[in-house]
């Protein structure tokens, strides 16, 4: 369980997350860029969720939540007086509003308008994918039309922001599922390689950087759990190639849905 707080801010934050959930690591990454903030930590078995948490925390029973504000209560005692808040999108707008220093909800009201416009742009680039079936030709059409909405350098909007935040956690679970061949396809075909060498070509050089950019950004690695998540992937994946269930709609929780405001019950 990790704390960390502001001395000017006292007022109580608990967030219940899950390691492997791509919509809690949102939240925690935003915590993680707030570099003074102060939280209480509670992990939520998404496969075993305790009892008292959808009525005394959050009504649709996900993560990321949190409590703000009430009495100083154990975790799995949240107070009535505490203010919930659910929603990732929300939350991490939610934590850049309590530690503006942080600087991932940009001050100049432009690019705080072009880094929520990116995020729904691209959602709906990535919901292609869905549609498309997630084959490699698809995932490489995404990159590319992904890329032509980057800056020439930087990050989505230049500086770290919460368009980062928001599409980090997708970018690093396909990254690792392609490492692993991990796709509605057939296994060892060398799929995942082939998505794999086209980000290495001039074409998509500038999406493959920013790839890596996120991927070594210290609040991104601070909150990455491959080693947890890649057994996840394996068991989903593997059991439905197994059962030949790799419809479109079996695979498209690794793309649009990730990008909607979402809440991560899903890995």
């Amino acid at each position: 369980m990790s704390i960390y707080l502001p001395s000017t801010m006292s007022k109580q934050l608990t967030l219940y997350t899950s390691t492997t959930c791509p919509y809690a690591q949102r939240v925690e990454i935003a915590l993680a860029e707030a570099k003074n903030a102060k939280f209480t930590r509670y992990e939520i078995d998404l496969s075993n969720k305790p009892e008292w948490y959808a009525p005394k925390v959050n009504p649709a029973s996900k993560v990321p939540a949190i409590t703000y504000g009430g009495p100083e209560v154990p975790p799995d005692q949240p107070s009535p007086d505490s203010v919930k808040l659910n929603e990732s999108l929300v939350l991490v707008e939610f934590i850049a509003d309590l530690y503006p220093e942080s600087g991932i909800l940009p001050q100049d009201p432009v690019l705080r308008a072009k880094a929520r416009l990116f995020i729904n742009t691209v959602n709906v680039e990535l919901s292609k994918v869905e549609q498309g079936g997630g084959t490699p030709e698809v995932l490489i059409q995404a990159f590319e039309s992904f890329q032509a909405h980057l800056p020439p350098k930087g990050f989505a909007v230049g500086e770290f922001s919460i368009a980062d935040i928001a599409l980090a956690p997708v970018l690093l679970r396909t990254h690792l599922r392609l490492r692993h061949d991990l796709g509605p396809w057939k296994p060892g075909q060398g799929e995942g390689q082939k998505v794999l060498n086209a980000l290495q070509e001039p074409t998509l050089a500038r999406f493959w950087q920013y790839v890596q950019d996120l991927q070594t950004r210290p609040s991104v690695v601070a909150t990455w759990r491959e080693d947890l998540v890649l057994p996840k992937f394996e068991k989903r994946f593997r059991a439905l190639q197994k059962e030949n269930e790799l419809e479109t709609k079996s695979t498209c929780f690794e793309y649009s849905s990730h990008l909607d405001s979402g809440n991560g019950s899903l890995l």
